[in-house]
This record gives structure tokens, sequence and C-alpha cells, in this order.
């Protein structure tokens, strides 16, 4: 093969094509054009591969093939209506559809939270298994209130943010596991009622509740929103359910799974904000607590109602035509 009468041959077609994909508008025959060159460099890039491969041409010939795929295409540009469907449709469908899941989840450890801060406030010999006397008075008299205002708000803020995203990132993690999901709210359960139990037996339940409540509604829901994701995953490769594979439930899960995680990130950083700046605040402990509770009606109204409604008109949580790979048309 003559490398040089080659590229003298088609060397003015090439010129022709590089000026039109760096046209920002084209004629219908100037996109027919640019398709009928494309589809012919592609080839010539081929022949140069297989007969005479030398790097200067290829690299040229590769860079002008790219390009004028990137043409025919359109490329990739930067749209809000993913992200809008992502939050209107995608996000509060996936909170919606495993509904029952962390609802569940939520309300057994409400029960049985509740029962261990009572048996420990009625039994001060199970307290003292976990702490001394000493421990227990410092607790009590400054470590429950000082712990939220021990920190700059900002670094607070992030701190919390973080530990409470890792424990609920751990809990859809492990969900494949089921038994590493139990164990992750068991000891976050035991922490709680140990802590509660003593509050309330050393008649310091208001400061705790007081100082619970305004993020723990919202931090907690998380949680149990991470943990009944997390089982239900680890139950698609049990009960597959009809029509599929393990594989194929469990990956349809799992996807799903991503998608709540993402979401728990964006609502723990609302958590964290309230720990950090209403919790402490000076604010009186009723309008500390209303704003909790408003802001997690608002995240339950989300996920129900506006996950309802998505669910109802069949919202997917899978990639659209649009989201997927273009097809080029070669020859």
């Amino acid at each position: 093969m003559d490398l040089d009468a080659y590229v003298a041959e088609h060397r003015g077609e090439w010129n022709r094509l590089e000026t039109l994909t760096r046209k920002r508008r084209l004629s219908p025959d100037e996109a027919d054009e640019l398709v009928l060159l494309y589809q012919r460099a592609a080839t010539h890039l081929s022949l140069v591969r297989s007969r005479s491969p030398d790097p200067v041409l290829i690299a040229g010939l590769s860079r002008l093939v790219l390009a004028a795929r990137a043409a025919i295409t359109g490329g990739r540009r930067f749209s809000w209506q993913p992200v809008a469907r992502f939050f209107t449709s995608a996000l509060p469908g996936e909170l919606y559809r495993a509904r029952w899941w962390w609802i569940g989840v939520g309300v057994l450890c409400v029960v049985l939270g509740g029962a261990l801060m009572r048996y420990v406030a009625a039994n001060p010999d199970v307290a003292a298994l976990f702490m001394s006397d000493e421990d227990i008075q410092q607790l009590v008299a400054n470590d429950f209130v000082g712990y939220y205002s021990e920190f700059q708000a900002q670094n607070f803020a992030a701190l919390v943010w973080t530990n409470n995203a890792l424990l609920t990132a751990q809990c859809l993690a492990s969900g494949v596991l089921i038994i590493p999901v139990l164990y992750l709210l068991g000891a976050n359960l035991l922490s709680i009622g140990v802590t509660g139990g003593v509050m309330i037996g050393a008649d310091a339940g208001d400061t705790f509740f007081t100082y619970i409540a305004p993020h723990g509604l919202l931090e907690l829901t998380c949680v149990f929103v991470g943990a009944g994701v997390g089982l239900r995953i680890g139950w698609a490769w049990i009960a597959p359910g009809p029509h599929r594979t393990r594989g194929q439930a469990l990956a349809e899960r799992a996807r799903s799974g991503m998608l709540v995680a993402l979401g728990l990130a964006l609502t723990l950083g609302v958590a964290g904000l309230l720990e950090a700046y209403v919790t402490p605040s000076s604010l009186p402990a009723v309008l500390r607590i209303a704003i909790g509770a408003l802001v997690w009606l608002l995240f339950l109204g989300y996920a129900l109602g506006v996950g309802g409604a998505a669910h109802r008109r069949r919202a997917s949580a899978d990639l659209t035509e649009q989201d997927g790979a273009a097809e080029v048309p070669m020859r």
C-alpha cells in the first residue's frame, strides 16, 4: 500500500470532514454529508491500521473519527432533567416501594428501645454493668448536654453527618448478608437504650428527649430506611420472586439501594445541621422539637406521598433510553 498516494487521494475528504465537525449548525445536506464522510473515514482508519500502521496517521485519523462521532451523536450536555427525575420520581418511588421494610424496622426498634430504656431506668444494677456511678453522674450532669456543644457547629455538623452516613451505608452495604444489619441495629439500639435509661432513671428524661427529638426523629428514620432497604436487598436472593433469577433480583434491589443511599446522604446532611444548630440552641425546647418534627414530617410526606404518586405512575429507577448509550451509524 502506497501510504503517500493514499493520503493524497483522501486528504480532501478528511479536511472536509474536519470542517463539518467544527460547525455549530449543519443544514440537512451537510448532516448527511457528515455521516457519509464519517463512515468513509472509519473505513480508511481500519485499512491504514491493517495494511500500513503509521502511528502519526493513525492518531490523526482516530482523532478525526472520534470528533465526527461526537458531532453525529450530539455529545452529552448537562441537563437538569435527570436531576429533577431523581428527586421527583426515582428516589421517592424507591422509598415508597421499600416502605414496609423500613417502617417495620423503625417500629420494632422504637418498641425495643423504649422497653430497654424502661428496664434500665427501673433497674440501676443493669446500668452499672455498662457505666460506673461516676460515669453516670458525669453523663447526667455534663456529658450528655455538653456533647452537643463540644465542637464548633460547622465541625460538629460534619462529624455527625459522617458518622451517621457511615452507619447507614454499612446497613445498606451489608444487607445482602442480613446478619450484619441486625448487629448494627442492635449495637445502636443498645447504646441509645442504655443512655436513655440512665437519664430517665436519674430524673433527667425530659433533658434526654429534649436533646434527642430535634434531630433524632429524622436521623433515626434515615438509619431505619438504610437498614430496611439493606434487608430488602438481602431478601432478594432468598426469595427472588417469580420469573426472576436470584442474580436478577439482587441486581435490581442493589440498584434501588444505591439510589436510596444517595438520597439518604443528603437527608442525613439535613439531620446533621439540625443536630449542630437546632438541638443545642437557646430556642425554647418546644420550638426546637417542633422544628425537628416538621422536618421529619416533610420527609415522611416526601417518601410516602410523593413516592406513592411516583409508584402509581410506574416511575422506574432504571436508566431511560435517553440515559443509555447512543447508537452511531456504521457501515
